[in-house]
């Protein structure tokens, strides 16, 4: 098999935002060139495909992602480049040209699953499907996420973020939620901590396969947890499967201006006193999406932080 390569010009600052674009457009991940210094962690955990360049950071970012030969190469590039216009209207990402070359035939896609092993969030213990768990570990609470090539894997702190605050809010048969629900693996998390049930969106069609896939792996019944494709915000089909009023919790972990967009929305998903936790806001953004809960109606309860990342936890009036 042969693969188109593309080279991406952004900054430090965006590349993250900018993956998770691509993610959103269908690329199936991206791997980081830029300056800055990798922590031991970071050489432990991540596909290391260009070494950092010695000197200090000068800002430029390079993310290199590969498209099949056969695929509609046009196709997604154009839906890279609507997720790219969308960004620009909230953040500064930089230049974001591309470069195309072809490359030989690799299993690069695969390749990163050597350098993610299993982890924890406190008392979860992460688990790939490619690993076992270890006798030491039995004890703990066991969450096998597979994620795939098109969602992440758990490790991420905006994930984290939302794990924790699951641990606060959820109740046992609480109903959940869960928007751009990805690989599952919040809601299946939600489930783990006593959820009665959860209902995910998602935008991308390989959730579907993911979740059904992960809640097997977790020996969940799949009438618990219930995935459809489509966006909340906009699609009159979604929001009438979501339903209004039902939900004790709703998790968000998306772009901060995603959120802006998606808060007024989910209010009427929420019983009166229902929880809204969001994530995948850069630090900068927390006012952003703070002004949109409140503008909303929503009371701020908390804000916690991991690295440069935010959680915002919100509560609709009783």
């Amino acid at each position: 098999m042969k693969w188109i390569k593309f080279r991406l010009k952004t900054t430090t600052q965006a590349e993250d935002i900018v993956i998770c674009a691509l993610a959103d457009a269908g690329v199936e991940g991206a791997q980081i060139e830029d300056q800055v210094p990798l922590s031991e962690e970071d050489l432990q955990q991540m596909f290391v495909d260009i070494p950092p360049v010695p000197g200090p950071d000068d800002g430029t970012a390079f993310l290199t992602f590969y498209l099949d030969e056969d695929e509609d190469v046009d196709a997604v590039l154009a839906r890279v480049e609507e997720e790219l216009a969308v960004l620009r209207r909230f953040s500064d990402i930089g230049p974001c040209t591309i470069e195309r070359s072809e490359t030989e035939d690799t299993d690069w896609i695969n390749n990163w699953k050597q350098y993610f092993h299993q982890f924890t969030v406190d008392e979860f213990l992460v688990v790939p499907s490619w690993e076992e768990v270890r006798p030491e570990d039995a004890g703990k609470r066991i969450l096998h996420i597979d994620p795939g090539t098109a969602f992440g894997t758990g490790m991420h702190e905006t994930t984290q973020l939302c794990m924790r605050q699951l641990k606060k809010y959820v109740t046992a048969g609480c109903e959940v939620l869960d928007v751009g629900t990805g690989s599952g693996i919040l809601g299946i998390a939600a489930l783990m901590l006593g959820a009665g049930h959860v209902f995910g969106t998602d935008l991308d069609p390989c959730a579907m396969d993911a979740v059904r896939g992960n809640l097997e792996a977790n020996g969940i019944d799949s009438s618990r947890m219930q995935a459809v494709i489509g966006n909340l915000i906009d699609d009159p089909a979604v929001q009438e499967m979501a339903g209004s009023g039902k939900y004790d919790i709703v998790t968000a972990n998306i772009l901060a201006p995603v959120l802006v967009e998606l808060t007024p929305r989910i209010v009427p998903c929420l019983k009166e006193g229902g929880i809204y936790i969001t994530s995948g806001i850069l630090d900068e953004k927390e006012a952003d999406v703070t002004g949109a809960c409140r503008r909303a109606g929503l009371k701020v309860v908390e804000v916690t932080r991991q690295g440069e990342w935010v959680s915002v936890t919100a509560q609709r009036s009783q």
